[in-house]
């Protein structure tokens, strides 16, 4: 196969409830596309039969792949796949498919912006959020608020795990990023911000899902924190 077009990168962590329905639903939409793509699991260490689901995939498509990892954490996963995959572009989806795989189009030449890192957003213009609670809608613009006091100040919306990479974009930042839990979405824009790296926002349809893995409060509290540590970290990056 030839260099592809677009990567998907999956992190996975005990998926096995739902990674054969996402998958199929992933390789039904890229095979109906004209270019090149491949589909990376990166699995976090799983100890359920997720790694078996997705080889069985594998076997129908071979452009599907899976990354075994130790378990490190949704930062180590996606910093591990993105940096295994090969495409042009590389996109960062959750496996439960928050953000339907068809979103991509917004984020992609020629629709989406000229950028190195496209933000799929809840709250940019034309975004559009379902049977998501009030609590954990509160809590996550929470969260925004100190992202932009403290690390990234001008986004609408750090956390939604849709992100599209410019190829040679994610090979210079993710080496780089030293947090592997949640808030791995912040160092990596703090880090593109300080290398002059573009990224813009763009609106995407969210759907709530009520098997995530997010603890809203936990979570926060231990994002607040690696916050901090991001800035100590990253205070003389340039």
């Amino acid at each position: 196969m030839s260099e592809p077009f677009l990567s998907v990168v999956i992190p996975a962590y005990n998926e096995e409830p739902r990674i054969a329905e996402t998958l199929a639903k992933v390789t039904e939409y890229l095979a109906a596309q004209d270019y090149e793509w491949e589909v990376v699991v990166a699995d976090d260490g799983s100890t359920d039969n997720t790694a078996q689901l997705v080889g069985q995939v594998i076997v129908e498509h071979p452009n599907v792949r899976i990354l075994r990892l130790r378990h490190g954490g949704k930062g180590w996963a996606m910093k591990n796949g993105m940096l295994a995959a090969e495409g042009q572009y590389r996109l960062l989806c959750d496996a439960d498919l928050s953000v339907p795989i068809q979103q991509v189009e917004r984020l992609l030449p020629p629709t989406g912006p000229d950028s190195d890192i496209v933000l799929g957003s809840r709250e940019a213009p034309g975004a559009k959020r379902y049977d998501e609670p009030a609590r954990r809608h509160f809590m996550g613009r929470l969260f925004n608020l100190f992202v932009s006091k403290l690390a990234v100040s001008g986004l609408a919306d750090s956390q939604c795990g849709f992100k599209c990479f410019r190829g040679e974009a994610a090979q210079d930042l993710f080496p780089r990023l030293t947090i592997d839990g949640f808030a791995f979405d912040v160092e990596l824009l703090h880090l593109a911000r300080k290398l002059g790296r573009s990224y813009s926002e763009v609106g995407v349809d969210w759907y709530y899902r009520s098997q995530s893995k997010v603890r809203p409060v936990q979570d926060s509290l231990t994002m607040t924190v690696d916050l901090l540590k991001i800035r100590w970290r990253h205070r003389n990056t340039s």
